[in-house]
């Protein structure tokens, strides 16, 4: 269920009392474990965090005007969710996040990347905050350029190694010197077999006087 709220202030504030307490709780322990690089924000009408544009200009790659996404809280009709692209992107976390849930003795009710939870009891806060703490931004991005099959370090200049680099254009100047060039050179080889033919006259020439 999205939200039309502009910013996670009135997100909150168009919660029930008992949702606004625990996507609040939620919400803080994110906010104390998210490392440099990532912001809040509403996105996809949900409380979102992202690696904005700032730090990752190509943006999500199924919408590059969109941040890419790392995580959100939304409240859903039947239940609460904790959306964790970070686990989603990476079997290592995903499966240190599913022994760290389970040991903690609560039940986990897991989708891809979705936790669904009823109530804040239900959700092991340490484990959210501990896997939120274990992949910062610039580890997520390599784990999402790996997972997309591009470099782990972009740029912004296009590559040209196994291309041939194409040859500085001409200028008129450049084009005319060239032509006189090839001129001088045909008239020169023209020349040439005349000169030949001369000589040889001369040499038959001065045999036959001798």
């Amino acid at each position: 269920m999205q939200s039309k709220a502009a910013t996670v202030k009135q997100y909150l504030a168009e919660l029930p009392a008992d949702r606004r307490a625990a996507i609040d709780a939620v919400r803080k322990v994110i906010l104390e474990n998210l490392s440099d690089g990532l912001e809040e924000g509403m996105q996809y009408g949900m409380i979102g965090y992202y690696v904005p544009h700032s730090v990752f200009p190509q943006g999500y790659h199924c919408d590059p005007k969109q941040p890419l996404p790392y995580a959100g809280i939304a409240s859903q009709k039947q239940h609460m969710s904790i959306y964790l692209m970070s686990v989603y992107g990476s079997p290592d976390v995903l499966r240190w996040f599913q022994d760290a849930y389970r040991k903690s003795g609560k039940k986990l009710d897991m989708g891809k990347a979705c936790i669904r939870f009823k109530t804040l009891e239900d959700l092991p806060l340490d484990v959210i905050g501990a896997v939120i703490r274990r992949v910062p931004a610039q580890a997520y991005i390599s784990n999402y350029l790996q997972t997309l099959g591009q470099p782990k370090a972009s740029s912004s200049t296009p590559s040209t190694s196994g291309a041939r680099a194409k040859a500085p254009a001409r200028t008129p100047a450049k084009k005319a010197e060239s032509r006189a060039a090839a001129t001088k050179k045909s008239a020169g080889a023209a020349q040439r077999p005349a000169a030949k033919k001369k000589t040889t006259k001369a040499a038959k020439k001065k045999s036959a006087r001798r």
